[in-house]
């Protein structure tokens, strides 16, 4: 990961850079990765030159934007590996990393499209999908994945699960449950059919009706 802060920071510039960062999650999420920086310098309250002075390009924004999601997805990736059963390995890492991107679409929009330029977040990708190819890999050995199985099956899962809009965060962590229930056991080379998770209130429009 970059390293985030090479030198101590005073009170009032340390308060710019959190309302900056918090400013930039918002508009990430809800208006995607093209929003102008000059949008999130207004939204932040700060101005162009004191954005910039702190990030000097986008991909250093987004970088630092992401930085905790990117260490959670590490940490929920690791943790899934390290479970001497590789079906529950698997079925952890797909539950809790499709919750955490129903939390945030912007990480959603940044992991799947390695945004340009952005080395922490394209590398943050490529281990998970490593790490994951080795559990599926595990998984199959012992029977519980189907055969069929390719990593692009996970990628697809993420895509569809970035495709559920809900009624409210709550809702749309509930719906994510819910799908990643349906998802593991169409992955299952034997599906048990578990009862699913309850089903969310979703609506046919992205949050705050803006389209993406």
């Amino acid at each position: 990961m970059t390293d985030r802060l090479p030198h101590p920071l005073r009170s009032d510039a340390l308060d710019n850079r959190e309302r900056i960062l918090d400013a930039a999650r918002a508009l990430f999420s809800t208006e995607g990765m093209d929003v102008p920086m000059r949008e999130v310098a207004r939204r932040a309250g700060v101005g162009p030159a004191t954005l910039y002075r702190r990030f000097p390009t986008k991909q250093l924004l987004v970088a630092e934007a992401f930085a905790d999601q990117l260490d959670a997805c590490r940490a929920i990736v690791d943790e899934g590996c390290a479970d001497p059963d590789p079906r529950r390995g698997l079925c952890l890492v797909i539950e809790r990393i499709c919750e955490l991107h129903a939390r945030d679409r912007g990480f959603t929009e940044a992991f799947l499209s390695a945004y340009p330029g952005v080395k922490d977040v394209a590398a943050g990708r490529e281990y998970t999908v490593k790490a994951v190819a080795g559990l599926a890999q595990r998984a199959k050995e012992t029977g519980h994945l189907r055969s069929d199985f390719v990593l692009d099956d996970l990628i697809l899962v993420l895509m569809a699960n970035k495709g559920i809009h809900a009624a409210s965060a709550d809702e749309q962590v509930k719906a994510s449950r819910r799908f990643a229930a349906l998802a593991i056991q169409a992955l299952e080379a034997c599906p048990r059919h578990a009862s699913l998770p309850p089903a969310a209130h979703l609506t046919s429009a992205p949050p705050h009706g803006r389209p993406r």
